[in-house]
């Protein structure tokens, strides 16, 4: 079942660097073919997923700004906190 949370874990993930934009758009595709979206957030989840499945076409691409829009429209915030090396 795709949640809200799931979906900001796998943008979060992604802006982590724990996986590559390449891992997130074959997640977001397979989630748009196989997977189930919790009912009651189903149209922002399927539209969000939909968005991240496009990212590696050079048109759409993913930036910060796209991912702080899509965690807002799923009712998340993006937070940086820097910290030395």
């Amino acid at each position: 079942m795709i949640t809200r949370h799931v979906v900001a874990e796998k943008i979060g993930a992604w802006l982590r660097h724990e996986i590559s934009l390449d891992a997130l758009v074959a997640w977001a595709e397979e989630a748009l073919r196989e997977e189930e979206f919790a009912e009651a957030e189903s149209t922002d989840l399927a539209a969000v997923v939909a968005r991240l499945g496009v990212a590696d076409v050079k048109e759409f691409g993913l930036t910060w700004d796209d991912c702080e829009d899509l965690l807002k429209r799923i009712g998340f915030t993006a937070k940086v906190e820097i910290t030395a090396a």
